[in-house]
C-alpha cells in the first residue's frame, strides 16, 4: 500500500486526535473515511469494481448519445 507523508498545524492535528479518540478509531481509519467522502463526492470510484461500472456506464451513455446523433441526421436527410 503506497504511503504519504502530510503535515497538519498542531490544532488540526489535536482536533483530528480528539475525534479519533471519540470515535475509537485510528488516524487511518478517519483518513480512510474522509478520503472515501472526497472521492464519493467527485464521482470518483473508490475500488476496481465501482471503476469498471463507472466506466461500463460511460461508454454505454456514450453509445446511445451516438445513435441518437445518428437518427437526427437521417431525419433531417429525409425531409
Amino acid at each position: 500500500m503506497p504511503g504519504k507523508r502530510i503535515q497538519f498545524d498542531d490544532d488540526t492535528w489535536l482536533a483530528l486526535d480528539v475525534l479519533a479518540r471519540d470515535r475509537m478509531m485510528s488516524f487511518q481509519e478517519l483518513a480512510d473515511e474522509a478520503f472515501n467522502d472526497l472521492l464519493k463526492k467527485h464521482n470518483r470510484p473508490t475500488d476496481l469494481k465501482s471503476a469498471l461500472r463507472q466506466s461500463a456506464r460511460i461508454g454505454t451513455a456514450a453509445h446511445v448519445a451516438s445513435n441518437k446523433r445518428k437518427q437526427r441526421k437521417r431525419a433531417k436527410a429525409s425531409s
